[in-house]
């Protein structure tokens, strides 16, 4: 596929931008398409209109989901898998109801507090690494005319680096500096967006961050134990445990791929299959040292 050159009458492209009579002089932009794309290629759109109509033009970014959808979509897969697993593995070793569900709450309560624990830390570490770099770049500022200069140099030169000419990089980082009105709070923040990718108006919450963990683990680890719970047999316990952790591994990671506009069936066969190797290695661990508990 071969662009065409800027200004030109494109073969197999779109031009933006008013008609003119006189192509070299026209201000329009074009955007080479590739026909062989299955949505160009469809016998429903053979022209640019058909694509107009058919298709709403625009598109939507995913990627500042990220850090809750992670919390989320790790904290319910692992409490699911874990408590399954535990579930499972005591079920191939014992066939006590009492002691299975009991292994199951442990593992729903533990596991929450861990996740809070561990999830509180790592964020409150993050955010404390945040503030100290906050703290080092405006004392950075504070050291007189010849820091700040050097840092707007600096600023300059990330826009530089990222394609922007020499000259007009160094006016944006001046703009930005007197968009800021003195205000060595409101330029500190632009050079840690820009220089560190950190927000200061969304620093990361470690209490929330910990709250949401632990009741999305909770939420996981419910589904094996429920069916444990509810199933006294012992014969179907298990099935009905592994068929109740199948649904929620395929939801879980179907729900994960669908928010982060990825391939839904990906993802959920990759949680899927996950799970499915821990509980059969727990499962595979407790027959191996089978013993017949007391209960």
């Amino acid at each position: 596929m071969t662009a065409q050159p800027y200004g030109s009458t494109p073969s197999t492209g779109t031009t933006l931008g008013a008609p003119s009579a006189d192509r070299s002089s026209s201000s329009s932009v074009v955007v080479d398409i590739d026909q062989h794309t299955p949505l160009l290629s469809s016998p429903h759109a053979q022209s640019h209109e058909d694509c107009h109509e058919l298709y709403e033009i625009g598109h939507k970014h995913y990627s500042d989901r990220t850090p809750w959808l992670r919390a989320a979509v790790l904290g319910a897969n692992d409490g699911l898998v874990s408590t399954a697993s535990l579930i499972v593995g005591f079920g191939g070793s014992s066939s006590s109801h009492r002691l299975m569900i009991l292994s199951g709450v442990a593992a729903l309560v533990a596991g929450a507090l861990s996740m809070a624990c561990g999830e509180y830390v790592s964020v409150a570490t993050q955010k404390d690494t945040e503030s100290a770099d906050m703290i080092r770049e405006k004392a950075e500022f504070l050291k007189g005319p010849d820091a700040v200069q050097r840092e707007l140099h600096e600023l300059a030169g990330i826009y530089e680096a990222r394609g922007i000419s020499p000259q007009l990089a160094l006016a944006v980082a001046e703009e930005l500096h007197h968009a800021a009105n003195g205000d060595i709070d409101e330029i500190v923040k632009v050079h840690l967006r820009e220089e560190l990718n950190v927000d200061v108006d969304e620093l990361a919450n470690p209490t929330q961050a910990a709250i949401t963990s632990a009741m999305s683990f909770a939420a996981g680890a419910s589904l094996p134990l429920l069916a444990a719970v509810v199933v006294a047999d012992a014969k179907f316990r298990l099935m009905a445990v592994v068929v109740m952790s199948t649904i929620g591994l395929i939801l879980n990671g179907t729900a994960g791929a669908w928010l982060g506009g990825a391939t839904m069936w990906k993802g959920a066969l990759r949680v899927l299959i996950g799970g499915w190797i821990a509980m059969a290695g727990t499962y595979a661990v407790g027959k191996m040292f089978e013993v017949d508990a007391v209960a």
